[in-house]
């Protein structure tokens, strides 16, 4: 019962902190009647704030994911642990780039994951999860959604601003926000990264299902959408390259591209776990 009333009290906790801050970073970020930033840096106590609630998320999970030697698993706590790696690397990323105005798309999020677990608490034990294979194929499974998610969420940012640009809305708030030029440089950035890491991670799933059943990769839905996914962001990326693809059809082909990334094991594991009731 202890570690239960654990992992409640700290996800609620980090769920508070991460509403709380994404409300200050509305109003001095977003709302026209709050007080501007002095600077386009934000100040250190907001850093080492998100800091601090990045790392309560962490203990969190830990304390989800690790129980009497065995590690568990589950959509929700998927979701939850790719949210904390995409806000991790937000927060890392702002202290290198200008990343302004997101702050609240990115706390609202983490908030919503850290909640999922205590409502979706259907966990299952993971085999073979002190294998080298297993683990490399998870960091670079966890390291590829995160950063797809960023770039989802990053999207998500930019089409705000151009839809406010071409509305003729501007406000004294963009004034003080990255260009769409300079936003658009990031998320292909973010987009490069994570599918490196995808294709990491299909290879190193490849081996490891060989490795551990003598054959490759099942066909199944999740195969299938996971290489699809692969394939429109491989598409996308080489779009860019070849024809300057920008703008809106970047941003539905990223969209597009994560969802399809999201079929392959979050919705999967939604439905046996939440729908069918099968862990």
């Amino acid at each position: 019962m202890a570690p239960i009333v654990n992992q409640l009290t700290v996800f609620g906790l980090t769920a508070l902190l991460y509403l709380l801050l994404g409300g200050h970073f509305w109003r001095t970020r977003w709302s026209e009647t709050g007080a501007l930033p002095a600077s386009a840096s934000a100040p250190a106590w907001e850093r080492a704030a998100i800091g601090a609630t990045l790392f309560l998320h962490a203990t969190g999970l830990k304390l989800a994911l690790f129980q009497n030697g065995n590690m568990f698993f589950s959509f929700s706590l998927a979701l939850s642990l790719m949210a904390w790696l995409a806000a991790l690397i937000y927060w890392l990323e702002s202290f290198r780039a200008r990343m302004d105005g997101l702050q609240p798309i990115v706390l609202l999020v983490g908030a919503v994951a850290t909640l999922l677990p205590l409502f979706f608490a259907h966990i299952r034990p993971i085999p073979h999860a002190h294998a080298w294979g297993f683990r490399l194929h998870f960091l670079c499974v966890m390291l590829a959604y995160s950063l797809f998610m960023l770039a989802a969420i990053h999207a998500v940012f930019i089409r705000i601003i151009d839809k406010r640009l071409h509305a003729h809305l501007p406000s004294r708030r963009m004034a003080h926000m990255p260009s769409l030029l300079a936003l658009e440089a990031v998320l292909f950035r973010i987009l490069a990264i994570a599918f490196a890491f995808l294709t990491l991670a299909l290879v190193s799933g490849l081996l490891y299902s060989e490795s551990q059943s003598g054959t490759p990769l099942p066909f199944n839905h999740k195969t299938v959408f996971a290489f699809l996914s692969w394939i429109i962001f491989g598409v996308l990326l080489a779009g860019r390259h070849i024809y300057g693809w920008r703008g809106r059809k970047a941003l539905h082909w990223t969209l597009t591209g994560f969802a399809s990334l999201l079929l392959a094991y979050v919705g999967s594991r939604f439905v046996l776990e939440v729908i069918l009731q099968r862990i």
